[in-house]
């Protein structure tokens, strides 16, 4: 079964990443395994000048692994943008037990819309759409919380995408 996705779309500087760094905390309390996976629009530089990895990507490496004990980073070349799948089903393995995705707002993923002003900021379809998340009262068929209901918000995940059980757990 593959790792499901949810994604959490909004306009910049929504508070987004304020909210996925909250909740996370709270997925992992109720024993969930959590990846992320932020869309960058404009691009990114993640490796840091001077060091070996950017030694070796800028002498030519399409890809470069870093890895340590508990860590691993792979710079590597991408001929177009990925969607969220193709990251979890290349690099991602089943011991997890949710992918929070940061933007991907046209991708078909269930969705929680960050709205700080109105509505009509950001376009949405109820197909997928789990809940709005703003700081101002909503009138719409789903769940509207808070931002500051982290516990509301990881309530909801957790319903809608229940945490596998582990082989361990199985055994006893």
């Amino acid at each position: 079964m593959s790792i499901p996705i949810v994604s959490f779309i909004g306009r910049s500087n929504s508070g987004k990443t304020t909210l996925i760094e909250r909740i996370i905390p709270e997925l992992v309390k109720a024993g969930y395994r959590v990846a992320t996976v932020k869309h960058a629009g404009h691009g990114f530089d993640l490796d840091t000048e001077g060091k070996d990895s950017w030694r070796h990507k800028r002498a030519g490496a399409s890809s470069v692994v870093v890895v340590s004990k508990g860590s691993l980073a792979l710079f590597a070349d991408v001929s177009e943008q990925l969607k969220v799948e193709e990251v979890r089903d290349r690099f991602l393995d089943a011991s997890y037990d949710l992918i929070i995705a940061e933007g991907w707002k046209s991708e078909g993923y269930p969705k929680i819309i960050i709205v700080r002003d109105q509505l009509g900021e950001i376009s949405y379809s109820s197909d997928g759409l789990l809940a709005v998340v703003s700081d101002k009262p909503i009138t719409i068929p789903v769940p509207v919380l808070h931002l500051d209901d982290v516990a509301g918000v990881a309530a909801i995940l957790i319903k809608h995408f229940p945490r596998r059980r582990r082989e361990h757990e199985l055994e006893a």
